[in-house]
């Protein structure tokens, strides 16, 4: 820990997450939005599924940590939601496992402490054209992509848990398949545009988590701030 202290939100899923910096990323427009704010944590592990996650949820959230997250933001399913390969291995998950899988993981984050909220995002489309062209054949499907994303969706509303329906809102644009993203699957600045403005209008709906509401680090006037042409000095903490 550096201090001092901010709000910590972690962001805990597979590529989607590991890759939400690069290329304009959704992570990159929360860590922009929440400067000097909150600190955006990444814990993304591109090709794991919700089995894997399991197998390490205690290690990345210990629930004996002294200082524990205002927020949870995760994302498992698209690779889940491959079909299964004859020989039983590769990531896939049957559905009603994934299901209780995040289960564990919503009631495992919930439990961390009484401040802790959770956010689940559910699986996006896929273009499987685009796929076919980038990456060649890799099991996924866009039906594949719905019914994991439709199952997410009815999970969290069971344990009240807030949630972002990605399936509905990257398909909101009618050009989502050429334009969201960079190979089929993983997103463009376009596809994380549209995540980053899900995600930030979800939070203004919590005061305690709302980049608005939350204080800026360090904005007390200064002498050391630039000075006008009056000779007057311009706080610019909160540009």
């Amino acid at each position: 820990m550096i201090g001092p202290g901010r709000p910590l939100f972690v962001l805990f899923g597979s590529s989607i997450v590991q890759f939400s910096y690069i290329n304009e990323g959704w992570g990159a427009i929360l860590a922009h939005a929440y400067a000097r704010k909150a600190d955006i944590i990444l814990r993304g592990y591109a090709g794991w599924n919700s089995r894997r996650a399991l197998e390490v949820l205690d290690k990345v959230f210990p629930k004996d940590a002294a200082v524990q997250p205002s927020l949870v933001i995760v994302y498992f399913g698209g690779n889940d939601s491959i079909k299964p390969h004859p020989s039983g291995l590769g990531p896939h998950v049957p559905l009603p496992e994934y299901v209780e899988n995040m289960k564990k993981i919503a009631m495992h984050l919930k439990g961390l402490s009484e401040n802790t909220h959770v956010m689940f995002l559910s699986t996006p489309p896929v273009n499987e054209e685009q796929i076919l062209e980038t990456i060649g054949i890799c099991g996924r499907t866009n039906e594949g992509s719905r019914i994991y994303s439709e199952a997410c969706l009815k999970l969290c509303q069971e344990v009240d848990i807030k949630y972002i329906d990605l399936w509905t809102a990257i398909k909101q644009r009618d050009d989502w398949k050429t334009v969201c993203f960079k190979d089929g699957i993983h997103l463009s600045s376009e596809g994380s545009k549209i995540v980053g403005e899900e995600i930030l209008k979800a939070l203004a709906e919590e005061p305690s988590l709302c980049w608005r509401s939350l204080p800026t680090e360090f904005d007390e006037d200064s002498v050391y701030d630039p000075v006008d042409e009056a000779g007057k000095n311009i706080n610019i903490s909160n540009l």
